[in-house]
């Protein structure tokens, strides 16, 4: 017997916190590992017994040189970028975008800060991602936030997805009418502000939709990509349909894209492959250890 299936909130340490709000444990070894944003089923023990299929993910190479997948979060239906302004990071952010489509999360960009920049092109800067949906938003003064909001309709799931320091947990406050979300001071330095938040927390925003904070991004390595929308689409008019965007004659992606964005997409590229070759290297050893121990185990009956 199961009870109502429930989702997950946030994880600490081995537990869960699901709606209730409640802590609870896992049942045994699970086939997934709930992360924030699941949807599970919960035992008559009051266990997790089963993590539901999910829809939408955002999944990175987790940090560090060992091959191994991390979920940040799970049945996301928009992906929010953040930059701070007054000195986004493009490539920073179109790489946090790839996350997002590999999964099938679209992405819009937030440009935090806008108070520091009040004549930035948004949309220039959207498109120069392949994004279609931008917004520069000032915690501080308010402005934005009402496009934001339009953004994320009663039902619809979103993530926060950025740097330290960006104004994740800032702008969340402010999307809540609360301060729910440690938030840090801003450095002298470099006008930005301190990492405070250390887990992934989904919330509940005032008219219906919810939030998922996360930490800042320190690493954006990709574990899967999907083509950038504008490469695909560029791609249909290339000469030959196996046309690698590198030398060839008639070539439309390079014709009509940004060069930066091309070797952008190069290099995403290049590292997927990168991943790839270590992912089957490492199946291969684990099918070569399983056929030794089976092999053992004949030997020894």
């Amino acid at each position: 017997m199961t009870e109502a299936h429930a989702r997950v909130l946030a994880q600490h340490r081995g537990l869960w916190l699901i709606e209730g709000p409640r802590l609870v444990p896992a049942r045994g070894r699970l086939a997934l590992t709930p992360v924030t944003g699941d949807y599970v089923e919960v035992d008559s023990g009051g266990a997790i017994a089963r993590v539901l299929p999910r829809a939408g993910i955002v999944t990175r190479h987790a940090a560090g040189r060992a091959v191994r997948e991390q979920v940040l979060a799970a049945n996301v239906d928009l992906a929010l970028v953040v930059e701070p302004l007054p000195e986004p990071r493009v490539r920073r952010a179109e790489r946090i975008a790839a996350l997002a489509a590999a999964g099938g999360v679209p992405a819009a960009l937030v440009l935090t800060k806008a108070d520091l920049a009040p004549d930035v092109d948004v949309a220039r800067f959207a498109r120069r991602l392949g994004l279609a949906d931008a917004v520069a938003i000032s915690s501080t003064t308010g402005e934005g936030l009402g496009a934001l909001r339009a953004l994320l309709p009663p039902g619809r799931t979103a993530v926060l997805l950025g740097p330290s320091g960006a104004g994740k947990s800032t702008l969340l406050n402010a999307l809540l009418g609360e301060e729910r979300q440690a938030t840090g001071e801003v450095r002298e330095s470099d006008g930005r502000g301190r990492h405070t938040t250390v887990t992934r927390e989904l919330l509940a925003l005032p008219h219906g939709a919810f939030l998922i904070d996360t930490p800042g991004l320190r690493e954006a390595g990709v574990w899967d990509v999907a083509e950038f929308a504008d490469v695909a689409a560029l791609a249909t008019g290339c000469r030959f349909a196996d046309c690698a965007h590198e030398s060839e004659p008639g070539c439309a992606v390079r014709a009509g894209l940004d060069p930066a964005r091309l070797s952008a997409w190069r290099k995403l590229q290049r590292e997927k492959a990168w991943v790839d070759e270590r992912r089957a290297a490492s199946g291969t050893r684990e099918r070569l250890g399983r056929t030794r121990t089976r092999g053992m185990r004949t030997r020894n009956v």
